[in-house]
């Protein structure tokens, strides 16, 4: 597999970074096949310079850009925005969180009845709460019994 990725050139403690095209299996800073751009951190603003007619045709060819040069590409306007790993999980399963859980508020009604919006809201919140509390308790009370059980058998 083929990457797009950062090269690290320059001095101790004064990084500075070639974008390079290389196999994945190569060392960071080994063999590459092509140089695209470089990368500097250390000005500010961040110095970043890379062809993108290069780049657009590594990717046609199936190169695979690393989390950092994405951002880099993205910045000057080549890709968009990646996401990360982590993210599109958490995202995932915030989605899955919401579709589980019901709304606590409902929508927004005309305030000429202030106390039945009240009445309406008190047994939608109570219920949830509710719910959750009582499968811990079920649970609790088979694991007891399932504990007690060796210790007996343990003193006989």
């Amino acid at each position: 597999m083929v990457k797009i990725r950062l090269s690290r050139v320059g001095r101790k403690k004064r990084p500075s970074y070639r974008v390079v095209v290389a196999d994945a299996r190569a060392p960071r800073d080994g063999a590459f096949i092509e140089i695209i751009g470089h990368y500097n951190p250390l000005t500010d603003p961040a110095t970043i310079v890379i062809d993108e007619e290069k780049v657009l045709e590594w990717i046609g060819k199936g190169a695979q850009p690393t989390e950092r040069v994405s951002i880099l590409l993205a910045r000057l306007g080549i890709l968009e925005k990646p996401t990360k790993k982590h993210t599109e999980k958490l995202a995932k399963k915030l989605a899955e969180e919401k579709a589980e859980k019901p709304t606590k508020k409902p929508a927004k009604k005309p305030k000429k009845e202030p106390a039945a919006e009240l009445a309406e809201e008190k047994p939608a919140e109570e219920e949830p709460t509710a719910e959750p509390v009582e499968e811990p308790a079920a649970e609790m009370a088979e694991e007891k019994p399932a504990e007690e059980e060796p210790t007996a058998k343990g003193k006989e």
